[in-house]
């Protein structure tokens, strides 16, 4: 089996990625994960969290992957038991002396280990193999050919690898330059992506002098990483032995977890079936904000840098998520996300292949005082619209973009 693992930076990520198809989630709690700027789960919502995934057949991993300090350790030992006793299925861990606390205190978790512990070579994955680690997350600078020699050595333990989303400057994203511009640490969930900012040069020994860039026409942002996307290219990681297809973006929309996942599950199912990737599928990643894509390292050296400055916002907004379909009055309830109204066209993202990216025009919409409504301008107001497509709760409607 291929298990698509998705990004949830929240509870409601968390249902969006399960409707759109993903097997597993990864989520961080409030402590020693890598994204501080996702809202993140507490303990409780970590408990809600185990039981939502397990109840629909699916999976929760929980990050503990920062790089350690002493008074890191601090409450590690009760924060991995409670882990234990919510039935979580791994924790994805980087730091060596974290990994000795979970074989320590887990008996039915599994450990993975994080893409942060830089897993390059065959011998690497075989020493992290017989320390109790379940799963590989590989660096993301490996070529299909070097995870192929890897799974060859290593047999039976799970390879996951990256297959969308940001990728780093910096060695898997080890990366010390939030710490030196503004001392937030990204090796502690507290990244700035500093790399992402515009710089100028200046020669110290001319009077602080400040150099120009020759610039072609793409510019020169040299620290911008272009996004991954390996959509197209599954069946290469298939073959290779890699088990789990890894999304990157606790830190991204809603909608774009939507967008992303339901794409790669469909291209995974289709891969399966020996079936092409079809275009209306590659078209869904250019409808969410992303940067140039890339197939990252995995067929060698890449031209992994962006010359563009800022990612572009994709081709749609989303408009609102659907609450449920009314039989009764015939159309849907949904709640606002952006504005749009009266006369609108909005696009269909389901997991249903029946409705995706069909289109519904809005010609009677009515809150749930049952008055008309001409103008849905209410953030997260509850709307009825009229409409034949029965679609499913955690559907989304999204509005193409009018590019001036």
């Amino acid at each position: 089996m291929i298990e698509l693992l998705a990004p949830c930076g929240d509870f409601n990520k968390l249902k969006t990625a399960i409707h759109f198809g993903a097997d597993a989630v990864y989520v961080g709690g409030n402590n020693y994960g890598l994204r501080k700027g996702a809202k993140n789960f507490t303990n409780k919502g970590l408990q809600q969290a185990v039981v939502y995934c397990h109840e629909r057949g699916k999976k929760l991993y929980v990050t503990c992957n920062i790089v350690a300090h002493n008074n890191d350790f601090e409450g590690l030992e009760e924060y991995l038991a409670f882990l234990e006793s919510i039935s979580v299925d791994a924790v994805i861990v980087s730091d060596p002396g974290i990994i000795q606390f979970c074989k320590k205190v887990l008996k039915n978790t599994q450990i993975h280990l994080s893409t942060q512990a830089n897993a390059t070579n065959k011998y690497s994955v075989k020493f992290w193999a017989d320390c109790g680690v379940s799963r590989i997350v590989l660096a993301r600078e490996l070529s299909v050919a070097e995870i192929k020699e890897i799974k060859d050595y290593i047999g039976d333990v799970e390879i996951e690898a990256f297959v969308h989303g940001a990728m780093c400057v910096s060695h898997s994203g080890r990366c010390l330059l939030s710490n030196f511009l503004t001392h937030r640490d990204g090796n502690h969930g507290d990244c700035v992506q500093a790399c992402r900012w515009e710089y100028s040069i200046h020669e110290v020994k001319n009077d602080n002098k400040k150099l120009i860039l020759q610039e072609d026409e793409r510019g020169s942002y040299i620290m911008n990483s272009k996004d991954l996307n390996m959509l197209e290219n599954l069946k290469d990681l298939i073959d290779v032995g890699v088990c789990s297809f890894k999304i990157e973006g606790r830190m991204k929309s809603q909608y774009y977890v939507g967008t992303v996942v339901n794409a790669y599950r469909k291209a995974i199912d289709l891969c399966l079936e020996n079936k092409e990737i079809p275009n209306y599928l590659k078209a869904e990643l250019t409808k969410t904000a992303h940067r140039d894509y890339t197939t990252g390292f995995y067929y060698g050296d890449s031209e992994n840098i962006s010359y563009e400055n800022n990612q572009t916002a994709g081709d749609y907004d989303f408009m609102a998520e659907v609450i449920g379909y009314d039989e009764q009055k015939g159309g849907i309830w949904i709640e606002q996300r952006n504005r749009f109204g009266l006369g609108d066209e909005l696009e269909i993202l389901s997991n249903n292949e029946e409705f995706l990216n069909k289109t519904i025009k809005i010609v009677v919409m009515r809150n749930e005082d049952d008055e008309d409504v001409v103008d849905a301008k209410l953030v997260q107001q509850k709307l009825f619209v009229k409409t034949e497509y029965p679609l499913a709760k955690h559907d989304i409607l999204r509005k193409k973009v009018v590019k001036c």
